[in-house]
């Protein structure tokens, strides 16, 4: 099932965080998921080792807009074609070992939670999945993909808090492991954000 929800519809709750401080290392990147927990989070709390510079800069995965028809190129997705997060595309973390999932259930409510170092003007957040049988073996492409979102939160050129959760039914019939790909787009300037997500359905 696909679910295309006006901002009101979805918006669960809106958190601001009293003092949000990241090292940024003269990035001018800004946002991320942490619900579910996206690589760059993982990467940055620890509990993925060897990442390089995005366990600073977590905020950083920006990249050109359009996301399906244009945005990173295929196999560069998690990474927003930032070469020096190439860690993220990776089908496996620095240590070969499995990207750590969270556990989802099809066709019930999720609440995604973005966290914001700068608050842009922005279009919409987008929500893409994994089709089943997807090949786990390589960078995520957008064969890989749905490329119909089944969640998007128009932002209608607002610009968020710190903290922002919104919620949206996950699709049925997926099982095993898949990835989210979650798309900021930015209103005013030619970028978006990613994140993936891995997550075991």
């Amino acid at each position: 099932m696909r679910t295309k929800t006006k901002a009101s519809a979805v918006v669960l709750g809106v958190v601001t965080a009293g003092a949000f401080a990241l090292s940024t290392g003269g990035a001018s990147g800004h946002g991320y998921t942490d619900l579910p927990i996206s690589r760059q989070k993982l990467c940055q709390n620890g509990t993925v080792t060897g990442c390089g510079d995005i366990q600073w800069e977590p905020q950083s995965v920006e990249g050109p807009k359009g996301f399906p028809a244009a945005g990173p190129a295929d196999g560069r997705l998690c990474n927003g074609g930032v070469s020096r997060f190439a860690q993220l595309s990776s089908p496996v973390t620095p240590s070969g070992a499995p990207w750590p999932t969270t556990r989802v259930t099809g066709g019930q409510s999720y609440t995604f939670r973005w966290q914001f170092t700068a608050m842009h003007a922005t279009t919409d957040f987008e929500y893409y999945v994994t089709r089943q049988g997807w090949n786990q073996n390589h960078p995520l492409s957008r064969s890989d993909l749905d490329l119909t979102p089944f969640l998007t939160v128009p932002y209608n050129g607002r610009r968020p808090p710190a903290t922002l959760s919104h919620s949206g039914t996950l699709p049925t019939g997926l099982s095993g492991h898949h990835v989210i790909l979650a798309v900021w787009t930015i209103a005013d300037t030619g970028n978006a954000f990613y994140a993936c997500s891995d997550v075991t359905f």
